[in-house]
Parts: C-alpha cells; structure tokens; sequence
C-alpha cells in the first residue's frame, strides 16, 4: 500500500508513469553530454587564440558559414578592423585566418544545436504528455538559462573587440560558470527521473550517511570556488607563470600576496593562481579524508561512486600540476578542464545517491 502511494505521487509530480519517463532523461543526459563537449570546444578555442576571430555576433545568419572567396575575403577584412589583428596578428594571411575561424565557428553552431536539440524535444515530450507539471517550469527557466549563456558568451567576446585584445577575465569566469551550472541543474534532473524508475537502494546507517552528505556538501563548494578561479587564471593567463610545484617563485607562500589590496586577489597573476592551486591542494585533502571516513563508517556498504569521487579529485589535481608545470600544453590544460566537469558531476551523482539512501 505504501509503495502505492510513493508510486502515484511520484506519477503526480512526473506527469507520467513508468517507463514513458525514461525519454526525459535520456534526453536531458544526451543535452548534458553536448553541454560538456561545448565546454571542451570553449577551452580548446581560448587556448588555440581562436575565440576573437568572429568579430560579430549573428543568431541566425551566424550559422552559415564563409562558402566562396569573396564570402572568406569579408570575414577577413571584418577580423582585420579588430584590435586582436592589429596588436597580435598583424600580416596574418587569409590561409591563417582559416585556421583560427573555424574552431570558433565550430563553438558557435554547437551552442545553437544545442539549443535545438533542448528546445524541439522539450516540445514534444510536454505535449505528449511524458513531462510532469511540476518540472515543466524547471525546464523552461533551463532553456533561458542557455539563451542568457549564449547572450554571456557574446559579452565575453565583445570584451576582447575593444582595445586591448583579451577578454576579461571576469566575464570568462562567469561564462564558464554558467556552463557548469546547466550541466549540474539539467544531470540533477536526469538523476531525479531515473530514480523513480528505478528500485530503492539499499538503505545505510543514518550517522554515515548524514557524514557522508556532510562530506560531499563541503565537497561540491569546494570543487565549485576552485573551479571558478580556474577560470580567472585561465582569463588571466597566469598558467603561464610560477610553473613549478610544490614550490611557487621558489617558495611554499611566495612574497607578494594581496601587495596592494585584497583585489588582488581577482586580479593579481601570482594571487589568483596562488588561490587556485591551493584550494585544489585544499580540496583533494578533503576529497581523500572524507573518503577515507566514509569507508570507515560504511565499510563494504560505501557506495561505489564515493570511491569514483576520491579517485577523480586525486586525477584532476595531477592534471593540475601537469598542466602547471609543462606550461599549459592545450592537450593537458583541456583535460584538466574536463576532469572539473567530471568531478563536479560526480559529486552530484554521490549526494543524490545518499538522498535516495535516506
């Protein structure tokens, strides 16, 4: 009877029972997979210097790209109107020019198709009746969630197109973060769905549990401030100083620090990367202890993606330092990127887990 129940409320709060809920998911994990790939796309364009090489922004017209000479000729001349050719890539040749476009314009369309693949299935699940009520108005504030990150990424752009030929580092941090964001919001989504479809897992004792949450909630901030300052050393380009580890201007605390104020602590190369590394030196010692508690407290019981989350926070930082220490070869730099997207998604998958575990 009591199954019934959790059974009909579940159907009330979905909208559908049983396996017409499965779409959903799978559909809101396929837009998380295409969210995680343009993240990818992003890194590799800031990384290859690619991302001011479309000077305007078309919705529309954006999507179809240079087709003749005389189409790549206009482009061409646009890019060279921009302070980036100007002051960095004076003389470049058209042959040049297409090397750095299309990678761009590659992070361009992605962001649109993803809107697509969103906006048209979003459609037709809702009239079909698969999408409950009560998610219906989640998942609209998810598309202009997107809308308003394809309006930031023109913003960040445009931040480069004036005088100095760079984007700001703060509106690269907030792109990136909005990125984050609807991944997390959208894989929690999926998470929710595939766990009223699913059995019941095999409760653990309340007091692990309750640590364990504890745990991965100071996790998940922790993985979240560092990865932001990850993106205000990527705007920064402070990557490419300091690149030795343990050791930063051959000391464990360099002089200098906050020298004029505490904004250097946003601003400041040697600051910013300073913080970055030592949350994640911070955050992989709090992955690690609180894996260790929670395979003392549960023993054989643990979850297995708790083993996943002390496993991947132990992989990025090594991507960390590799990255820091061979001076950010686009390869690594975009790994380490990636392993912040799976690490933050993992823990999720583990607090949602332990919620179910309840």
């Amino acid at each position: 009877m009591v199954k019934g129940l959790v059974r009909s409320m579940n159907e009330s709060r979905l909208g559908a029972p049983g396996a017409t809920q499965r779409p959903v998911a799978i559909w809101l994990l396929v837009c998380c997979f295409m969210v995680a790939v343009m993240v990818l796309l992003g890194g590799l364009t800031r990384l290859t210097h690619s991302g001011l090489s479309m000077v305007e922004w078309e919705p529309i017209r954006g999507i179809i790209p240079p087709l003749t000479d005389a189409d790549w000729h206009l482009f061409f001349e646009k890019y060279k109107q921009s302070p980036e050719y100007k002051l960095v890539n004076a003389g470049m040749t058209l042959a040049g020019f297409k090397g750095i476009f299309w990678l761009e314009y590659i992070h361009r369309v992605w962001g649109r198709l993803i809107g697509l693949v969103f906006f048209i299935p979003f459609l037709w699940l809702a009239l079909s009746g698969r999408i409950g009520k009560a998610l219906i108005p989640r998942l609209i504030g998810l598309f202009a969630l997107g809308a308003a990150q394809g309006g930031m990424g023109w913003i960040m752009v445009a931040s480069g197109l004036v005088d100095n030929p760079a984007v700001s580092h703060y509106r690269l941090t907030a792109h990136l973060g909005l990125a984050f964001l609807i991944h997390g919001w959208m894989f929690w989504m999926a998470l929710g769905i595939l766990a009223d479809l699913a059995e019941s897992p095999r409760r653990l004792p309340e007091g692990g549990r309750a640590m364990a949450r504890s745990w991965l909630h100071l996790l998940l901030i922790l993985v979240v401030v560092t990865l932001l300052f990850g993106g205000l050393v990527a705007g920064l380009r402070a990557g490419l100083v300091f690149n030795t580890w343990p050791l930063m201007d051959g000391q464990l605390i360099p002089k200098g620090l906050f020298a004029t104020g505490i904004h250097e602590l946003f601003e400041d190369h040697m600051t910013v990367q300073f913080t970055h590394r030592t949350l994640a030196e911070i955050t992989v010692v709090v992955a690690l202890g609180g894996w260790w508690l929670c395979w003392r407290r549960l023993g054989a019981s643990t979850p297995a993606v708790i083993h996943w989350v002390a496993a991947m926070a132990v992989s990025q930082v090594i991507l960390g330092i590799g990255t820091l220490v061979m001076a950010v070869p686009v390869w690594l730099a975009s790994a380490h990127q990636m392993g912040a997207m799976a690490l933050l998604t993992l823990c999720l998958w583990a607090m949602h887990d332990l919620t179910r575990r309840g």
